[in-house]
């Protein structure tokens, strides 16, 4: 085993776990987490990280882009993600949702590979067509490729906020204010988190007030 990886695990269990065994007691037998975090699986994003939170407050599906697959209850393409939100809110009832994109993503960036390229990742290919409308939105504006990567992160959040609404159960839990929707835009190199405004529809740093 990767001694990095080795050290780690016993460091865990020697100074962390101990330090907040009471946490993990607490969590030995159900889990009520008050928040599904909806990230990319960059190694940089680290959602306990960001957030600041402990085991038990999160719970997390990470995918390429931070992507949420449009409802749909008689297809059997990107289950992965839409189990992970049905059971979220259906059975943990969690009282927030957060989908979180972030600078640098590799997986928007992806959006705009060269056909020849993106042929040999063929599964990331097919994850990829959901954000077809984002890439052809931004496309069809004339921009460098720095304000093309930018703009295109940040309407990917807005996609996927509007995306997951088109799940009946959790539109009824936000119509009924027993859900709150957050959209994150998380700035690797500053630790900056924008939160999406829904009424004035742009993102506004999050800073203490």
């Amino acid at each position: 085993m990767d001694k990095k990886l080795l050290d780690g695990v016993i460091n865990f269990k020697n100074d962390f776990f101990e330090e907040h065994k009471e946490i993990f007691q607490n969590l030995s037998s159900s889990q009520n987490p008050h928040t599904l975090y909806i990230g990319c699986s960059d190694s940089r994003v680290v959602p306990d990280v960001i957030a600041q939170t402990m085991p038990g407050e999160l719970f997390v599906v990470r995918n390429i882009a931070n992507m949420v697959p449009p409802y749909d209850e008689n297809s059997y393409s990107f289950r992965c993600t839409a189990s992970i939100i049905e059971y979220a809110v259906n059975m943990l009832e969690v009282d927030n949702i957060v989908i979180c994109g972030h600078s640098n993503c590799g997986g928007c960036k992806a959006l705009y590979y060269p056909q020849e390229k993106i042929d040999k990742l063929p599964s990331v290919k097919q994850w990829l067509e959901l954000g077809a409308e984002i890439k052809n939105r931004v496309l069809a504006k004339n921009l460098s490729p720095e304000e093309r990567e930018f703009q295109t992160e940040q309407l990917n959040i807005v996609k996927q906020l509007e995306n997951i609404l088109t799940y009946p159960f959790v539109e009824e839990r936000v119509d009924n204010g027993k859900l709150k929707l957050y959209g994150w835009y998380y700035v690797i190199e500053t630790a900056d988190v924008f939160n999406y405004n829904f009424d004035k529809k742009e993102f506004e740093l999050i800073e203490k007030k």
